[in-house]
């Protein structure tokens, strides 16, 4: 699927005040993320694997967190609409940015300007 258009799609089920717009789907990217997080330590603690190459020595499929992923995909989704911004164009402008970190050879290091 096409991020423009999944944005498109996610936008029709953004239910929620529009004076709440930009701060609502901000924390809830946070959350969301933070329960990727979750599971991924889960994993570590042996409740679940992440893959069936048993990473972690424990063989389960990636489900659960492939559902967090895709919340975390719609709040970005929501929070690029209250902005204006699509999310192609977000993520072409990370690519440009990471290539000309790479050609720099700027990929490590800190700070947001590299």
């Amino acid at each position: 699927m096409d991020m423009n258009d999944y944005q498109k799609e996610a936008r029709k089920t953004a239910i929620y005040p529009k004076k709440h717009m930009v701060v609502y789907p901000a924390l809830g990217l946070a959350g969301e993320a933070g329960e990727v997080c979750e599971k991924v330590k889960k994993t570590i603690r042996g409740d679940f694997a992440i893959n069936r190459y048993k990473i972690f020595d424990v063989v389960k499929y990636p489900e659960e967190i492939a559902k967090e992923l895709g919340d975390v995909l719609w709040y970005l989704a929501a929070l690029a609409s209250d902005l204006n911004l699509s999310l192609a164009d977000i993520a072409e402008g990370n690519i440009s940015k990471l290539k000309d970190r790479a050609e720099r050879n700027k990929i490590k290091g800190e700070g947001d300007e590299r």
